[in-house]
């Protein structure tokens, strides 16, 4: 018995062993578990985009340019309000206008004045100072001002006859104001003899036999040294009548009673010409291009010039 019994404690306390070991078993592996590292998990990196297409460079501003336009008088209106266009057209060029008499610009272009383009309003005076003139086709002193190549005709205009608004000598044509003048009885305004209008007007009194001179001394003839000084003349009533340009007749809202025809004066064409001194021809030309576009002719035309 008591064999038996030592046996059965033995079986016993082996069986709590085993189970002890059984038991402990799973916690040890959980250990491991919790002791192995969890695996990271590979993050894809997006894939690199491809380099954006090369921009192509912007284009250079243009160089900024001062472009010194030398134009007749009767001109004045018209080249200022195609000033706004042409800034359009060419934003880097500025125009830089000196209006006066034709006769004077071609002295002070002579003188050595900076000077780009030279519009005026008679051929005499580009004439005068294009080398490729001689001395019977007007060039008397052997100037050579002109780029060879770069002069054109632009323009023509027209010579009227001009009364003050009252017309107070019931003035109507060439005719009336001829016998008028004739007899003394009116006091009459022109351009100065150097002036393309007093030249063209000098035609008029010839063409009805009377002697400038004559009337001037007799005091019947006043003088403008440029178109304007004649238009002004005629807009404040100081004398009778005035001869002038159709377009400045128009832009001063004169009263024109009559219009020269082609057998009272020579046509009226105002060429224009880049001076050979210019610094920026190339500007100069696209500007000579720009005043014979459709646009400019639009702008000239709604003043009474014309192409020629």
């Amino acid at each position: 018995m008591k064999h038996f019994t030592k046996l059965t404690a033995l079986l016993l306390v082996l069986a709590m062993a085993w189970c002890m070991t059984a038991c402990s078993a799973p916690k040890q592996e959980a250990a491991v578990a919790e002791e192995k590292p969890a695996e990271t998990e590979t993050v894809k990196e997006p894939a690199a985009e491809a380099p954006a297409a090369e921009q192509p460079a912007p284009e250079p501003a243009e160089e900024p340019v001062e472009l010194i336009v030398f134009a007749a008088a009767s001109m004045t209106e018209t080249l200022q309000q195609l000033e706004a266009k042409y800034k359009e057209i060419a934003p880097n060029v500025k125009l830089v206008f000196n209006f006066d008499s034709s006769g004077t610009l071609k002295k002070q272009i002579q003188e050595g004045a900076d000077c780009d383009v030279f519009i005026s309003a008679g051929q005499k005076q580009v004439n005068q100072i294009d080398g490729s003139k001689d001395a019977d086709g007007g060039n008397t002193e052997g100037l050579d001002l002109v780029l060879q190549g770069s002069r054109i005709n632009l323009l023509e205009n027209k010579v009227v006859l001009c009364v003050p608004e009252s017309n107070p000598k019931g003035i109507d044509s060439f005719d009336k104001w001829a016998e008028l003048m004739k007899n003394g009885d009116i006091l009459f305004a022109m351009g100065n003899s150097d002036v393309p209008v007093g030249q063209y007007t000098q035609q008029i009194i010839e063409y009805y036999g009377m002697n400038e001179e004559e009337l001037a001394n007799a005091g019947k003839i006043t003088y403008g040294s440029n178109v304007k000084e004649v238009t002004t003349q005629v807009k404040e009533g100081s004398v009778d009548a005035g001869v002038v340009y159709c377009t400045d007749a128009f832009s001063a809202g004169l009263t024109v009673v009559d219009q020269a025809t082609k057998d009272m004066c020579k046509r009226i064409v105002y060429p224009a010409c880049i001076i050979n001194t210019s610094k920026n021809p190339d500007a100069a030309q696209k500007y000579l291009e720009f005043l014979q576009s459709d646009a400019a002719m639009e702008v000239f035309s709604a003043v009474g010039f014309v192409a020629p």
